[in-house]
């Protein structure tokens, strides 16, 4: 691989390199907890979730207990990749009537009480760790525990984002207090212990899933809602399985790029992808407007299709391998034009005659028997709704507020349903032989989608190691709208900025503390050698470690 492509991406950290596994997250405490398992015996699947668990601890502005997951899952010994679908349902008392007779039109309110859904996180910690895992759940969460009950040093970055989310959410709902100090969010450095939280994490160690949808956890939860105004009721939590589905992927020059199937939309990366490869992307010099142009394009339409057609496949028939047909992909290149965006792209038909055919966390592991796991938890937006289920310790997630209040459209709420879903995790393996390449993610909304078309070119088109991908700067189509305004980031070229905006881009720049908004992500890459090359991205608090 290409240590430094140009002047232009130097990277601003080193690489971590390792042959006995790595963790890469946004927390260098969460990343240790993984790094212990392994050294203690434990492969990736034991890792991620010790550092899933942390990241609940260390970072609950962003994930935890109350919200969802997504895991891919690379396994060593037979040569093939996993996808666990972590996301749970709508209450099966939230009706699209009830919504607009409480006076809702297009969407519900971000951080209602109604967005509350069932929490998936726990099972799928519970499930992937079963499933892959070699150690017991108590030396699993030992970690996360000894930091909640102990404390832990809070990171700058969280320590902005905790607060923001102590004045806006947390200070709003009755139990609240439990992530506050005296009533306010951390400062950065200020040592925080969350005992209700150690708790939480302690039934989940010695008991397993069960209490957190048939127990003691669940009547909590339920409870809370109710208080706040909202739905969720014991049946829905007793009624939620974590599902283990088929992942998707797409071929992409010599590897196969893999992601998980919606209700998720990593079908977007696949789709932008594919048109690239169309377009003849590959010839594209490294840097300057013609690569961004093509990538934003691409993005666009991409977008374009998937806000048109994922949903709960529960639902409604989502044209997975007609999307990702190469007749589609060449007839959605056609619309592209070098010297001018496109005005208001639409979503194709791939079933036309002619057919062939939120605030998150990610983090990635890797073992010494080759095995490797990506892996993406959130809440949503923030603390997601704020509501703290009574000696809990973590909020709820608001990843209702996803769906749109739309009976006809493939998102529309529904009773007991999975909204379009933002967490992606990502993975890649080589075409020829099958083996591991590389877990990635870049977490953000609907920054991710971008986010891992952009780390996916910089590892393959330009070979970068994983810390000169997540160096390089980024563009954003905001808030994922095809028709969007594109975000630049600072570090990009002035003259390539100007000569997009020739082009009918309508361009903002954005720099220093804005600079998260461009996603927060984590590599893993096997090299030819069997050396792991890990990166953490230089937006937020965390790192990559290894074991040599």
């Amino acid at each position: 691989m290409k240590l430094l492509s140009s002047e232009q991406y130097v990277s601003r950290r080193s690489p971590v390199l390792a042959t006995r596994g790595m963790v890469a997250t946004s927390q260098p405490l969460a990343t240790l907890a993984g790094v212990d398992i392994l050294r203690s015996g434990g492969n990736a699947a034991d890792a991620a979730v010790a550092a899933a668990a942390a990241l609940q601890v260390t970072q609950p502005c962003s994930t935890g207990l109350g919200g969802d997951c997504f895991v891919l899952y690379f396994s060593a010994d037979r040569g093939t990749v996993e996808a666990l679908n972590g996301s749970g349902r709508s209450p099966g008392a939230l009706t699209l009537e009830a919504a607009i007779r409480a006076g809702f039109r297009d969407r519900l309110p971000p951080h209602h009480p109604f967005t509350v859904t069932v929490p998936g996180a726990p099972a799928a910690w519970v499930d992937a760790q079963t499933r892959f895992g070699r150690l017991n759940l108590q030396q699993v969460l030992a970690p996360a525990i000894d930091l909640a009950e102990h404390g832990f040093p809070v990171g700058p970055l969280t320590a902005g984002w905790w607060r923001e989310g102590v004045e806006q959410l947390l200070s709003r709902h009755a139990h609240g207090g439990e992530l506050m100090i005296d009533g306010r969010g951390p400062r950065a450095g200020e040592v925080v212990r969350l005992p209700t939280l150690a708790s939480s994490l302690q039934i989940l160690a010695d008991q397993g899933k069960e209490p957190f949808y048939r127990g003691e956890i669940a009547e909590k939860i339920v409870a809370a809602v109710a208080e706040a105004g909202g739905v969720l009721a014991l049946d829905d939590l007793a009624a939620h399985e974590s599902q283990w589905v088929k992942p998707i992927r797409t071929r992409y020059r010599d590897f196969y790029i893999w992601e998980c199937p919606p209700n998720g939309h990593g079908l977007a990366v696949l789709l932008a992808l594919n048109i690239l490869q169309a377009c003849g992307f590959s010839d594209a010099p490294a840097s300057g407007a013609d690569r961004l142009h093509l990538m934003i394009e691409a993005m666009r339409l991409a977008f374009a299709d998937v806000l048109r057609y994922v949903g709960d496949p529960g639902f409604s028939s989502i044209p997975v391998a007609e999307l990702l047909g190469e007749w589609y992909a060449r007839h959605r290149a056609a619309a592209i034009s070098m010297k001018r965006t496109m005005e208001g792209p639409v979503w194709g038909d791939p079933l036309s005659t002619g057919s062939a055919q939120g605030d998150t966390v990610y983090f990635c592991v890797s073992d010494a028997e080759g095995n490797a796991c990506s892996f993406i938890n959130s809440n949503f937006l923030g603390f997601g709704t704020g509501i703290v289920p009574q000696g809990c310790g973590y909020s709820l997630q608001n990843r209702g507020y996803g769906f749109v209040l739309d009976s006809e459209h493939p998102n529309g709420l529904a009773p007991a349903k999975r909204s379009y879903h933002t967490i992606i995790p990502g993975l890649s393996t080589h075409a020829e032989t099958g083996g591991f390449h590389s877990v990635f993610g870049v977490m953000g909304g609907m920054m991710q989608p971008q986010g891992h078309l952009q780390v996916v070119s910089a590892l393959i088109d330009d070979e970068l190691d994983p810390q000169a991908a997540l160096d390089r700067g980024r563009f954003q189509l905001e808030e994922g709208l095809p028709d969007g305004e594109v975000l630049l980031e600072d570090s990009l070229d002035p003259e390539t900025a100007a000569d997009l905006q020739g082009r009918g881009h309508r361009i903002r720049i954005l720099f220093g503390l804005n600079r998260p908004l461009f996603g927060l992500g984590q590599i893993i890459l096997k090299g030819s050698d069997g050396v792991y090359w890990g990166g953490s991205d230089p937006r937020g608090d965390g790192c990559a470690l290894g074991l040599a």
